[in-house]
């Protein structure tokens, strides 16, 4: 094969992720801002959920999101949480600092108004250090953030977050 027909083969490739890119770029864009919602909550599997109150302010720039914020549930508790995501095509890495304080690593790609993450916890929770977690953009003013994990005990998922945030 010729020098001018591989660099045509690997412009094609390159020019053909670029819509992926941009479509990455402009839904982490739509996501920035300040928003604020209610939720709930559990610490343990099988212990009983709890409301949180949280705010978050998200800033895009290009293909990554940091978003930085916190919640306060049963009256006096606040925790500060954030997430720092980047899209490379239609792939997505990042961590997340939830409530513990402890980094995790996040990774995961987006479907429609969803990006879907496998968690890897920092440290042991629920048994494991795996869970799930999904950033969902609901129509032009919502957002949700919801984690999933196994209950040890029966294998079965179970909603250990669901916060649903507005502008």
């Amino acid at each position: 094969m010729n020098i001018p027909l591989l660099a045509a083969i690997g412009l094609s490739f390159a020019a053909s992720s670029l819509p992926a890119l941009a479509d990455e770029a402009a839904f982490l864009k739509s996501i920035g801002g300040h928003w604020s919602g209610r939720g709930t909550l559990i610490t343990k599997i099988g212990s009983a959920p709890f409301d949180v109150t949280c705010t978050f302010d998200s800033k895009s720039n290009g293909a990554s999101l940091a978003m930085s914020g916190q919640c306060r549930g049963l009256v006096v508790v606040r925790r500060a949480v954030s997430a720092d995501i980047k899209a490379n095509g239609t792939k997505y890495s990042g961590t997340y600092v939830g409530p513990s304080g402890r980094p995790s690593s996040l990774s995961g790609s987006r479907t429609g108004s969803s990006i879907n993450f496998a968690v890897r916890w920092s440290r042991e929770v629920n048994g494991d250090r795996a869970a799930r977690m999904t950033l969902q953009r609901i129509g032009n003013t919502g957002l949700r953030l919801r984690t999933i994990d196994k209950d040890p005990k029966t294998g079965r998922n179970v909603v250990t977050s669901d916060i649903q945030l507005s502008r």
